[in-house]
């Protein structure tokens, strides 16, 4: 089998995923990379030998020895170079968020129609073992109709990983319920089977906001932004970004078009990283404990009670690695590769990755007009039904 060559736009926070996608003599080999900094060049280099590596975009979009382009670079350039890369005829990986706006999100999927060529978006959580034991739980009936989820989401090194750099500003990100949340945005719409119609929000910046203990701007991150035990408690941070204007914490309240409603918080401040979903329905219930290798899902659906820790069944998750979200950044490049050689049906969705950002972004709106409801903006039809024939 001939390796697929692949551009690489972006080689800072997610460049893993072109270093997994590097794989010479199996399929698929980094053949370009273009990053404005420097640094991230002379990284890539060192990481692709022989490959072309640049500043300028442009040497990828427009390369016409490559087959495919993985776009890695901050979230608000993602529809920009996406759309570069689409309407040069190359197959396209975006690294979710899809991009911080419903408007730029439907401008990428409307060029992957307009040109016909194929748009992959990197949900890597679908992939996550503890997500589809979830899903597999849920299509058997094990809890009957799904009627309602609850997300919790201790974001334990979250001042280190979001208000040390480009996420803390609004103008990057719009903010964290739309560029952290949507990861479990998209859980939540594909464990539920619909997609969110109406958001409520409230949140704040309680911590990170009164910390005066910022770079100076145009002052780079310092080598020990992040370390494996992070900086605790949360005043102890330093060198934080010289803008923050996102929120720390938030509450958002979701009611899909197929009548389920959920529930998402999200805590930037906490001592411990985890998530926990939650799932209710019409005869049970599940929850997930941990979401790497050794984590359980619980179902209590036998009987009523009072408080009991046992579940009636435990699922353990002994599948997966603790390299890129429990494995699942492997299992998406896979995908990827595959669909740029045959095309087809994937488990990841243009659609959902927008359904995700427009209920992320509308969300956003409703806790900065102090909890208003609003609805979530509906995508064309045509092009909802040109992606689910799996873009043909």
């Amino acid at each position: 089998m001939t390796d697929l060559r692949i551009g690489a736009i972006g080689y800072g926070l997610r460049g893993s995923i072109a270093r997994i996608a590097h794989r010479p003599g199996r399929g698929a080999v980094v053949a370009a990379v273009a990053d404005p900094d420097p640094r991230a060049r002379e990284a890539a280099a060192a990481a692709f030998p022989g490959a072309r590596v640049g500043a300028d975009h442009r040497e990828v979009t427009g390369a016409a020895d490559l087959d495919a382009v993985l776009v890695l670079t901050p979230d608000h350039t993602h529809a920009d170079l996406a759309r570069a890369a689409l309407r040069a005829g190359k197959p396209v990986f975006v690294e979710k968020p899809l991009d911080i706006t419903v408007e730029r999100c439907d401008e990428i999927l409307r060029t992957a129609h307009e040109t016909g060529t194929r748009l992959y978006v990197g949900h890597n959580m679908r992939h996550m073992p503890v997500v589809r034991m979830m899903r597999d739980l849920i299509g058997r009936g094990v809890i009957g109709a799904v009627k309602t989820v609850w997300v919790r989401h201790f974001v334990g090194y979250g001042g280190d990983w979001y208000f040390k750099d480009w996420h803390a500003e609004r103008r990057y990100t719009t903010g964290l319920l739309l560029q952290k949340a949507a990861h479990d945005i998209d859980v939540v719409h594909w464990l539920s089977g619909g997609y969110t119609r109406d958001v409520q929000a409230m949140g704040d910046l309680m911590v990170y906001g009164d910390s005066p203990h910022r770079r100076a701007p145009g002052e780079p991150k310092t080598d020990d932004w992040y370390t494996k035990d992070g900086h605790w408690p949360p005043a102890t941070q330093r060198a934080l970004n010289p803008v923050i204007d996102i929120e720390d914490v938030s509450l958002l309240n979701m009611r899909l078009d197929n009548g389920v409603l959920a529930s998402y918080q999200q805590c930037h401040f906490t001592p411990d990283y985890w998530r926990n979903y939650t799932v209710i329905g019409d005869a049970g219930r599940l929850e997930n404990f941990g979401d790497g290798p050794g984590s359980l899902v619980k179902v209590w659906n036998s009987r009523r009670s009072a408080y009991r820790a046992e579940p009636d069944e435990t699922y353990e998750i002994k599948d997966g690695d603790e390299r890129g979200h429990g494995g699942a950044d492997p299992l998406i490049v896979d995908e990827f590769l595959r669909f740029v050689r045959e095309g087809g049906a994937t488990d990841t969705s243009p659609v959902a990755a927008r359904m995700a950002v427009a209920a992320g972004y509308e969300a956003t709106a409703s806790l900065r007009a102090g909890g208003v409801p609003r609805q979530v903006p509906r995508l064309d039809p045509d092009l909802v039904a040109y992606f689910e024939r799996g873009q043909r």
